[in-house]
């Protein structure tokens, strides 16, 4: 039986396989004789018989091959390409399993093509129906004007519209942070959505997130601030935020990290104060109190002196050094003018 042949070996332009083997007339045509024709007319090129059918079928006048004995008409199409076996037509009502042309796919792209098969106009209008993010309510007194010039000049990549709208989000992050930190941090979730691209935006999304004790999401903004602008003020909060997720030993490679040497004087307090709390989250109560043993115990007139002198204070009551704690609390309470915390209370009790 002869074998048949792809697309690509028909060379001419009707789409008729070659045969390859010379006529029994020795005619340089290479469409072989039907053998059964009485008419002089070429033959058409078709075998006698069906690929893959046992039965020989018998030529007419014309040299076609008779139809079988179906009872109906062949469903099979005349015309250059009849001689396709009848797998090799599509389907009726689908489309053909062979590409369009070579190289591309049904749709006519190129095969290679990354973006894969482009979507319908469907599939647009479903991505319009994706919840938004939430967008709480703004107070209609809050213009966005109250923040500080610093803050405003790093929204001027945006337009006017969206750095009003991020500007009064930052606003409520202030103004909520301590009364309603879960408002305070939705509105920074708002802000982030809006400006995610910018720094100051994303460091401020975090630290509503971390006062709200959203940690993992606090984590995340401040790892994004802190690779947008390259800043490391939020370290000791990041590390912080490693302690609220149950990771002390993590929080403890932050603080002895490189970027612990670039804070300033107050990052650096924070940063032991944090490692100190990382010690006695592994239950190494001894080791707190000396992470906190430093010359800067005698400072005064600083913030972050009166957080020291409390934080040791802390410690030496967790130790069970209770006297020692007394007399510390007593310290902080001297440098606490404005009592923001309760050292004088803790002494008392």
């Amino acid at each position: 039986m002869e074998e048949r042949r792809g697309n690509s070996d028909r060379p001419n332009s009707s789409g008729r396989p070659s045969s390859g083997r010379p006529s029994s007339s020795g005619s340089s045509s290479s469409r072989p004789s039907s053998g059964g024709s009485s008419s002089g007319r070429p033959s058409s090129g078709r075998p006698s018989s069906r690929p893959g059918s046992s039965r020989p079928g018998s030529a007419d006048s014309s040299g076609r091959p008779a139809r079988p004995d179906s009872g109906r008409p062949s469903s099979r199409p005349s015309g250059p390409n009849s001689d396709r076996r009848r797998e090799d037509l599509p389907a009726r009502g689908g489309s053909s399993s062979r590409p369009s042309a070579p190289g591309r796919n049904r749709e006519g792209r190129d095969a290679n093509d990354p973006r894969g098969i482009r979507p319908t106009p469907m599939d647009r209008d479903q991505s319009r129906l994706r919840p938004r993010i939430f967008e709480p309510d703004i107070p209609e007194d809050v213009t966005g004007e109250e923040l500080e010039k610093t803050a405003r000049a790093e929204l001027l990549s945006l337009s006017a519209e969206n750095a009003k709208v991020v500007a009064r989000h930052l606003v409520c992050i202030a103004l909520f942070a301590d009364e309603d930190p879960e408002r305070a941090h939705k509105h920074g979730v708002a802000a982030a959505h809006h400006a995610g691209r910018l720094a100051v935006v994303r460091e401020s999304a975090g630290y509503a997130a971390y006062r709200a004790g959203h940690y993992e999401i606090a984590l995340k903004e401040l790892r994004a601030a802190n690779r947008i602008s390259g800043d490391v003020s939020a370290w000791p909060v990041m590390a912080d935020c490693e302690r609220g997720l149950g990771r002390p030993l993590k929080a403890l490679d932050m603080a002895g990290s490189p970027e612990v040497k670039r804070l300033d004087k107050a990052g650096e307090i924070e940063m032991r104060i944090v490692a100190s709390g990382a010690r006695r989250d592994l239950g190494e109560l001894d080791a707190a109190v000396i992470t906190l043993t430093c010359k800067e115990l005698k400072t005064e007139g600083e913030e972050w002196a009166v957080r020291l002198r409390y934080a040791y204070a802390d410690a030496l009551h967790a130790a069970g050094r209770k006297a020692e704690a007394t007399e510390w609390f007593n310290k902080c309470a001297e440098i606490d003018g404005d009592e923001i915390t309760d050292a004088l209370d803790r002494a008392s009790e």
